[in-house]
């Protein structure tokens, strides 16, 4: 199974065990500090250096938009995304979740920032994730969190990710989603491309963000 033909592949061992496990045990210290912060008046919950667990996707689950590592991850990861896909790809942006027992990801297809996108499981329980390699639109209403699919859509492919694998999809094209969460915590990074020589890349240079790092919703002129 190749990307060029699927439009998804898995990469076992994209990451080494020692890696997947520094950076969720980073992310685990993070979240727990930045709790710790808020629940005592320390910190601004809305604040996106921080991270926050009131996103819209994912309500509740530990979230962060380019944090250092991961946008550092993104650029060690754009070797391994170019030579399976076979595409000169420029990076968007990185986004990291902890996910917690009762969470769930919603069927859906991503925006454009998301052209050519991986799923990396940095660590915590097994989660798998479904993707429908059809690329039919399938969703009749609803958004992040409220929606509504076609009756018979197809129940996708069942994608089962260890420690350090990665999936790369057409995240603009495959609707993917997953079920809901049983375990105590999974860590997954996403990290975002377009393809340079696609329809969005020249406008949609980093996210629209001057330089990677830099969370995409900050005025930078105010």
């Amino acid at each position: 199974m190749s990307f060029k033909t699927k439009k998804y592949q898995v990469i076992r061992g994209a990451l080494s065990k020692e890696l997947s496990n520094f950076i969720f045990n980073y992310m685990m210290l993070q979240r727990d500090a930045v709790d710790f912060l808020v629940k005592n008046n320390k910190l601004n919950p809305h604040n996106p250096f921080i991270g926050s667990r009131t996103e819209t996707q994912v309500p509740g689950a530990y979230s962060k938009y380019a944090d250092w590592v991961m946008e550092t991850l993104l650029q060690f990861v754009r070797p391994i995304m170019k030579a399976k896909t076979g595409m000169d790809l420029v990076p968007t942006y990185s986004y990291t979740r902890l996910y917690e027992k009762g969470n769930i990801l919603h069927r859906h297809k991503d925006r454009r920032s998301c052209e050519i996108s991986t799923t990396v499981h940095l660590g915590g329980n097994e989660w798998p994730i479904f993707l429908d390699p059809t690329g039919a639109d399938n969703i009749l209403s609803g958004r992040e969190t409220t929606t509504v699919v076609k009756p018979g859509a197809p129940k996708g492919v069942r994608i089962d990710l260890k420690v350090g694998d990665m999936l790369i999809y057409a995240g603009c094209d495959l609707e993917h989603w997953r079920e809901p969460f049983e375990g105590t915590v999974c860590s997954q990074v996403f990290l975002h491309y377009n393809h340079a020589n696609g329809p969005y890349a020249k406008t949609n240079v980093l996210d629209k963000r001057p330089l990677l790092g830099i969370p995409k919703w900050i005025d930078l002129y105010r």
